[in-house]
């Protein structure tokens, strides 16, 4: 079983910036704050973003992205309405996927870092 997440960023006032609200359609909330990393969660932590640990820059990994479940199909298009709004980028509007499963309703979104996020539900409403 997986505990938490993490993605990497160079400049965590953005990445709160752009999390906060984001996260908040999912259910989440920011946790823990200190100078290497934001936590978010529901109860236990969930999802981080942190500071490289080398001190090297942060990069997205190529092919990598996190889904958050959702309820709904309207909180999978709020999720993407706020993260382009936040000043994410477009990387799959809210639709259904039946690649994936026929009642596959996702989207995806590249946060400011460049890390690939998403909102999925399997419900038909």
């Amino acid at each position: 079983m997986i505990h938490h997440l993490s993605f990497g960023t160079d400049d965590l006032a953005r990445a709160r910036a752009f999390y906060d609200p984001v996260l908040a359609v999912v259910g989440l909330r920011l946790m823990n704050e200190d100078e290497q990393s934001i936590d978010y969660g529901a109860g236990t932590l969930l999802f981080s973003l942190e500071r490289p640990l080398n001190g090297q820059p942060a990069t997205p990994g190529n092919g990598a992205h996190v889904a958050f479940s959702v309820e709904r199909r309207t909180m999978v298009d709020e999720f993407y309405r706020v993260a382009l709004a936040q000043g994410g980028r477009d990387a799959g509007p809210p639709g259904l996927r039946p690649e994936y499963d026929a009642n596959y309703y996702g989207a995806f979104v590249f946060d400011p870092d460049g890390n690939k996020i998403e909102a999925v539900t399997f419900s038909s409403k």
